[in-house]
């Protein structure tokens, strides 16, 4: 009956146009919802609310930057301007302290770090996409499940393991926990490579490409956004992990701590109550330097940051 009611020489919708236009009217309905304030009164209270929020987050910064270029008794007066500038506060840091190898050291472990859990959570994340077994969906739960862990409860345990393994006060302990994947970052990049298309792969099968083909030449080039919001995730947690460089590190020498480990004993070097005279405002400093690679990465990465985070959610 279905095709009786067919006309000839007119090309039926399919199921996926058909689904396009029923979604079409709500993702308009949903811009129109959000779409910018029509009226002069709401464009000046959006306008008034974004700048607050801007202030809000800029304050820290602004305060900081302040502090640096202060001398050693005006550096808390809470004054965004200083009354005396000590620009050469920014030459003296390098005398002081070791800023420089603090900051090369937590590059190297933040880059280390960042790249072994970007690679093995995204063969792992493949794997539950692509492949089909029994048990996938119990064991990707049991991945998840892994989340719900406080590190207070496995820092005891992985410290051990360490212990037992001889690397400690080595490097090895900061990022070769991630040689094995993130439960969060695994989750990550499944939810974008379910939204791969499967005749790409299907094709790549029929002409001859291995499983490690299919993810190396398919999936990776595909998913360079998810990686690299995965690769600065991680970069940004390793570059400020102040807790894992004391628990695991224990240099014998300041030139290896990292930057936060390295700025926690600056704070208490200057401190009067430890013999020090005060000079916080080289610590300001090193805070206010170790801030910059941060923005600088996220500023060249905004890209990918936005497309990453924008692609995650698209398929479950």
């Amino acid at each position: 009956m279905s095709a009786s009611l067919q006309t000839p020489g007119v090309a039926q919708p399919v199921p996926e146009a058909a689904a396009a236009a029923v979604a079409a009217p709500q993702r308009s309905r949903w811009r129109r919802r959000f779409a910018r304030p029509k009226s002069l009164v709401g464009r000046i209270f959006l306008a008034i609310a974004l700048i607050g929020f801007g202030i809000l987050f800029l304050y820290p910064f602004v305060w900081l930057l302040s502090a640096s270029l202060k001398p050693r008794g005006e550096v808390f007066d809470n004054a965004l301007i200083p009354n005396t500038w000590m620009p050469e506060n920014y030459v003296e840091v390098w005398n002081q302290l070791p800023l420089l190898s603090w900051m090369w050291n937590s590059v190297a472990i933040a880059v280390l770090a960042a790249g072994t859990v970007a690679i093995s959570s995204s063969i792992v994340a493949f794997g539950f996409a692509y492949f089909k077994f029994p048990g996938r969906t119990l064991l990707f739960g049991f991945v998840l499940a892994t989340m719900m862990l406080p590190g207070a409860v496995t820092m005891i345990p992985i410290y051990l393991i360490w212990k037992e393994t001889g690397l400690l006060g080595t490097w090895v302990p900061l990022w070769g926990m991630n040689l094995f994947g993130s439960a969060f970052y695994i989750f990550l990049q499944r939810q974008f490579y379910l939204g791969l298309p499967k005749e790409l792969f299907e094709a790549a099968r029929l002409d001859g490409a291995s499983y490690w083909g299919l993810f190396w030449r398919i999936a990776m080039p595909l998913s360079i956004p998810s990686f690299i919001i995965v690769f600065l995730f991680e970069f940004q947690a390793s570059w400020n992990n102040l807790q894992a460089a004391l628990i695991y590190l224990n240099a014998g020498s300041v030139d290896e701590f990292t930057a936060p480990l390295g700025i926690a004993y600056a704070m208490t070097k200057y401190s009067p109550t430890a013999g020090g005279q005060g000079d916080y405002q080289y610590v300001m400093v090193a805070s206010f330097l170790v801030t910059l690679p941060m923005l600088i990465i996220f500023a060249f990465g905004q890209r990918y940051f936005i497309e990453g985070v924008a692609t995650q959610g698209r398929k479950g």
